[in-house]
């Protein structure tokens, strides 16, 4: 994931920094995080008259995180924002 970033929306930035850490923790595949993304900014119609949904529910939703792993990628990010 070593792409530049610096167009990406806040919401965008969020969950590849949350996905990334995912990564590294070994919680999900590059290619699961390619997955929610491309659900969490889907173009078809319906999806965009609802609120974009969070890329650890979209994970949590598919069985692919716990939410004791999104515990820990949360305080992973959030530790870093201090």
């Amino acid at each position: 994931m070593s792409e530049n970033h610096e167009h990406k929306s806040p919401a965008m930035k969020y969950a590849l920094h949350f996905g990334q850490i995912a990564i590294e923790k070994g919680f999900i595949t590059e290619k699961q995080l390619h997955e929610a993304l491309g659900e969490q900014y889907s173009n078809d119609s319906y999806a965009r008259l609802r609120p974009r949904r969070l890329i650890g529910e979209i994970m949590f939703e598919k069985g692919w995180m716990d939410l004791h792993q999104i515990d820990i990628v949360l305080e992973e990010v959030f530790r870093e924002q201090d």
